[in-house]
């Protein structure tokens, strides 16, 4: 059961305010919408209050997660630590899906979108699947869920800006926004779409990578073109712990299809040949999961 909602709309912090097209094309927020919101620094504390003591729900949390760490480091602000859950884990253990993607499992939970990328309808489905899960149990809350199944909860530690440096993927994204100043101040800039037609080696799964990431451990094979290169996106797939392939095989558990692919492809019809593979396989009962570009962004944050 549902007993609160909040929602917020903020600035980013400062320094960070692009607003890339892709992503209002996806969540639909543009920067006149935010132009006279706080900045996050201003709008967190009261998230944080909201949340309480309560374990966070995220549909892919480890983006999330990593949101607010990053949020709070270029803002200088202190973050609190978290239990949490990730529904895209937890639904690949109780529903056999074609896609795990946030409108396939809130169907099969009972609490279909109506609106998916809506930030109130997106929270709200995740609750849906969060309760569908703990009643298939027989429990009644999140920690309730976790015994259950016998699995340790997740959990982030807090991070103080007086102690504790800058995430690795901070650091990441503060490099690539230097790098495109650089190539706008040189005329340099490119953009656009590129080819996958390299495939490139299978770099060594990152055995040391956290195991409650929604990559590890899965045999992940891409098709289509993104908007990186296919080695590049092996690389952050790896680093994530997840064993890279160049077929689809007996052992695939994840195909990225890109080409502007989205979950409702797999209803339509409109795929490659590796995802027809893959329907193929999962007519057969081999258990595959169906992974747009943008969730797989969303994954490797």
């Amino acid at each position: 059961m549902i007993v609160e909602e909040g929602y917020w709309l903020m600035r980013p912090p400062e320094g960070h305010d692009h607003f890339d097209s892709r992503n209002i094309t996806i969540h639909g927020i543009t920067p006149d919408d935010v132009a006279a919101a706080p900045r996050f620094r201003e709008v967190f504390p009261e998230v944080d209050a909201f949340i309480g003591g309560d374990p966070l729900v995220a549909h892919n949390a480890a983006f999330d997660l990593g949101v607010i760490r990053s949020a709070a480091e270029v803002s200088g602000i202190p973050a609190p630590a978290f239990d949490y859950a990730c529904t895209v884990v937890l639904s690949r253990k109780n529903y056999s899906l074609p896609s795990y993607s946030l409108p396939f499992v809130a169907e099969a939970a009972g609490v279909p979108l109506r609106n998916h990328h809506d930030a109130t309808e997106d929270a709200r489905a995740c609750a849906g699947i969060m309760v569908d899960i703990a009643a298939k149990h027989g429990v009644e809350s999140v920690r309730g869920v976790f015994a259950a199944l016998k699995l340790a909860m997740p959990h982030v530690d807090a991070y103080d800006p007086a102690s504790d440096g800058m995430s690795k993927a901070t650091r990441s994204a503060l490099e690539k926004i230097a790098e495109m100043k650089a190539g706008i101040a040189n005329g340099t800039a490119r953009g656009g779409r590129s080819s996958w037609s390299t495939e490139g080696p299978n770099p060594v799964p990152n055995d040391r990578a956290d195991m409650a990431h929604p990559l590890f451990g899965q045999t992940v094979v891409f098709t289509g073109d993104l908007s990186l290169g296919r080695p590049e996106a092996k690389t952050m797939a790896a680093a994530h712990g997840a064993q890279c392939a160049s077929n689809v095989t007996l052992k695939t558990t994840v195909l990225v299809v890109g080409s502007g692919f989205t979950a409702s492809d797999l209803r339509s019809g409109r795929l490659t040949s590796k995802a027809q593979r893959v329907l193929e396989l999962q007519r057969r009962g081999q258990g595959i999961e169906v992974l747009s570009e943008g969730e797989f962004m969303q994954m490797v944050g």
